[in-house]
């Protein structure tokens, strides 16, 4: 087939994803360097429109970036914490922690609760009146190499592609966009940071990445259950005792509360759904208060970096350097991460505006590299580092009560009894044979507090083209079977938040039985929010994410 010939634009900078990271880097290269040509690509149809979070953040980053944005009329952090509170829940009640237990660092006051994608909307007004150049609905799929192998830009991906490749009527190919650095900010598990990681040996060294899955819905409540200000986690029920995990609700303004479900992707129990244990959360007598006589207005899902100081991988590497999420920067206990996404942007952007001052193009930041573990960044993470291995190793009581102390022993003398604790398997390698253990018997959605999935995405705005090619690609059709149906009893159809994946028999029925031979793997890929689950948690890592065409997903409001 004959190379496809593409348009190419150059710029000094090339950001792939308008999250907090990728913007904050735009933004600081034109305060440093006005003069700088500065381009950000994002793969949702809007800025914002695939961000999900919870989300409390720690303004630290934010007053770095733009330190008179409490001045500025319509900026989105307009819900100050009042009250911080933490439960254990068990099956029929619940215990409020003392606030004096808990180490500073997970103190909230001083934080805002907020819409992250809303946030990402006001920083793209921001760097657009800098001359900062966003495209969104572009996503950027392929790496573009120098003669010496370095990163010299990336590739838009085509459009009008039909499903068996072939070029439809309204086929337009992507774009070349060259520059003298690319900063890599997709989030949690980007395709891209996924091939430069594995190129260029940036985990080498490092425990593997860890991650969870986050579920979220968006609730108008009762103006009487409304408690603006206040952030509420837990931990324990519905989950035993063996599985990490947490959840949240979160009181903004205008009714809304946001609640969400987080689930460590190295459970074992191959029958466990993370979409169903969420459902469930909310029937706790603790939680379900909140929203009698509620609507559920929005739902979305997203995995989460949660390896964190161990599992960060070198960030800088021929060309380029890796930002926010795509780096793994999320403080597990805090469940904050958006604070130090938009630190690596605006840290990044500085060594870049360095470098090129100096006549320097597409060679290694190595300055990124050597200074994050030193800043505000590193110091953060490094107080928490072992509060997820020890989760992990000793269960929710233990690990948590473990993890406590070393986070008190961290703050009042800086240093871990510890150590540095490593994480062990990654988390595809720790799901166990179906033959270990029992189905799981979830209630059935009543359409009030509970809900089934395909209702839930209908929620979350997913669109795809219907004769687009499959963006979930699957290597190895036999070994799907062989392995995770017949041995793991096909999680996939479980640990998807967004029913993408099906085992069916030769009449189309679900395939309940392992030991069925005539079934067919379904994928329905219209319903993909862009979770990336799959690609995180399939235990032959047979499943590979790659992004859609251009602005196709979820378009999330206010989330």
């Amino acid at each position: 087939m004959a190379e496809v010939e593409r348009e190419s634009m150059e710029f000094d900078v090339v950001i792939v994803g308008a999250g907090p990271a990728g913007l904050a880097a735009a933004i600081r290269l034109k305060q440093v360097n006005p003069e700088l040509s500065v381009v950000v690509l994002e793969k949702g149809a809007e800025v914002g429109a695939h961000i999900l979070s919870g989300a409390v953040v720690d303004p630290i980053g934010i007053d770095r970036l733009l330190p008179g944005w409490r001045e500025e009329e319509g900026h989105p952090f307009k819900v100050p914490v009042t009250d911080d509170r933490f439960l254990f829940l068990g099956p029929g009640g619940s215990l409020r922690l003392p606030n004096f237990m808990m180490p500073p660092l997970m103190n909230n006051h001083g934080n805002y609760i907020v819409s992250l994608g809303n946030v990402c909307r006001w920083m793209a007004a921001h760097a657009e009146a800098l001359g900062v150049e966003i495209y969104p609905g572009f996503a950027a799929v392929d790496v573009v190499y120098d003669e010496n192998q370095a990163v010299a830009g990336v590739v838009t991906g085509d459009m009008g592609v039909e499903r068996d490749g072939t070029h439809g009527p309204n086929y337009a190919p992507g774009m070349a966009l060259m520059g003298k650095y690319v900063m890599i900010g997709e989030g949690a598990r980007g395709s891209l940071a996924k091939k430069l990681i594995a190129r260029f040996g940036l985990a080498d060294g490092h425990e593997p990445g860890k991650y969870g899955i986050g579920l979220k819905e968006l609730w108008q409540v009762r103006p009487e259950n409304h408690k603006p200000g206040l952030v509420q986690h837990s931990f324990g029920w519905p989950l035993d005792m063996k599985t990490g995990g947490g959840s949240f609700l979160y009181h903004l303004e205008d009714n809304q509360v946001a609640v969400g479900f987080v689930l460590h992707l190295n459970y074992k129990n191959p029958y466990l759904s993370p979409f169903e244990e969420f459902q469930r959360f909310k029937t706790h007598p603790a939680i379900r208060d909140t929203f009698e006589g509620a609507k559920r207005i929005s739902y979305g899902a997203r995995a989460i970096t949660e390896g964190g100081w161990q599992s960060v991988p070198k960030l800088s590497f021929p060309g380029g350097v890796l930002l926010g999420c795509s780096a793994g920067f999320v403080n597990v206990p805090r469940i904050k991460g958006s604070h130090n996404a938009m630190l690596s942007g605006m840290l990044a952007a500085e060594h870049a505006a360095e470098a090129l001052a100096a006549g320097r193009a597409n060679d290694e930041l190595t300055s990124y590299e050597d200074a994050w573990r030193k800043s505000d960044i590193g110091r953060d993470l490094k107080k928490v580092r072992n509060v997820k291995p020890l989760w992990s190793r000793y269960g929710t009581i233990g690990g948590i009560a473990l993890g406590g102390l070393d986070m008190w022993m961290n703050t009042l003398f800086g240093f871990s009894l510890f150590g540095t604790l490593k994480h062990g398997k990654p988390d595809y390698a720790t799901l166990e044979p179906a033959e270990k253990h029992s189905p799981i018997s979830y209630p059935k959605p009543d359409g009030e507090l509970t809900f089934d999935r395909l209702s839930s995405v209908f929620l979350s705005n997913t669109n795809h083209e219907e004769n687009e090619p499959v963006h979930l690609i699957v290597g190895d059709a036999e070994l799907q079977k062989r392995s995770e149906h017949d041995v793991f009893a096909g999680p996939s159809t479980r640990y998807c938040p967004a029913g993408v994946y099906e085992w069916v028999d030769k009449d189309g029925n679900a395939a309940t039985d392992p030991k069925a031979r005539d079934v067919r793997f379904v994928i329905n890929a219209q319903n993909c929010v862009h979770c990336k689950t799959c690609d995180i948690k399939d235990p032959n890592q047979n499943i590979n994410w790659v992004p859609p065409q251009g602005g196709e997903g979820p378009v999330y409001p206010n989330m």
